[in-house]
């Protein structure tokens, strides 16, 4: 096994969970890379929704959708994730991907931030459909601090057992607080 990146670690699940003609929803758009991942897997019937509140995240998405030629299956959103439900009816997504913290290459003072990051996670439980998933990429320490990591583990170990299945894993041996990845599964 040679994922060792968490977002490599993170689309194998997104590779098994999507399939063609799926909606998804990247809510975090950063550099575009989950965008291009889902619009690739749910083809030409398929629909991506992509949100970002930084205009630097849209164009650089843009961008690398169109050196890819992705298909013309996606609409990238000016707007927080907090926002998600002005846009989708509620179980109709089979999956949503989050990566918290800030744009890769971006200004580290415009990080996600606990209060709207659970708000949206918890919107997030209401536009899945069921048997959808959550990919959830945590980063913390450094510029972003701790508290955000710290509410969403404790706001995911409290949803309901019976509802949703939250897989967390770490890298256990890695220094420096490296990112932790969870899936959500929306049982019924």
């Amino acid at each position: 096994m040679d994922n060792y990146k968490i977002t490599e670690w993170c689309s194998r699940f997104i590779r098994e969970q999507v399939k063609k003609g799926d909606f998804c929803i990247d809510a975090t758009m950063g550099n575009g890379n989950d965008t291009l991942l889902l619009s690739s897997l749910c083809g030409e019937t398929g629909n991506v929704l992509a949100f970002d509140i930084q205009e630097p995240a849209l164009t650089h998405t843009k961008k690398l959708l169109e050196t890819h030629q992705a298909l013309p299956n996606y609409r990238l959103v000016l707007d927080s994730h907090t926002n998600m439900r002005n846009y989708v009816p509620d179980e109709s997504v089979s999956c949503i991907v989050f990566n918290l913290g800030y744009l890769p290459g971006g200004d580290h003072a415009l990080a996600t931030r606990s209060d709207t990051s659970i708000r949206a996670l918890k919107d997030s439980l209401l536009l899945l459909k069921k048997g959808g998933m959550i990919s959830l990429c945590i980063y913390s320490g450094g510029d972003s601090g701790f508290e955000e990591r710290d509410a969403v583990l404790d706001w995911l170990s409290s949803l309901d057992s019976r509802k949703y299945l939250v897989l967390k894993t770490e890298y256990y041996n890695r220094p420096n607080h490296p990112p932790i990845p969870v899936m959500i599964l929306k049982l019924n």
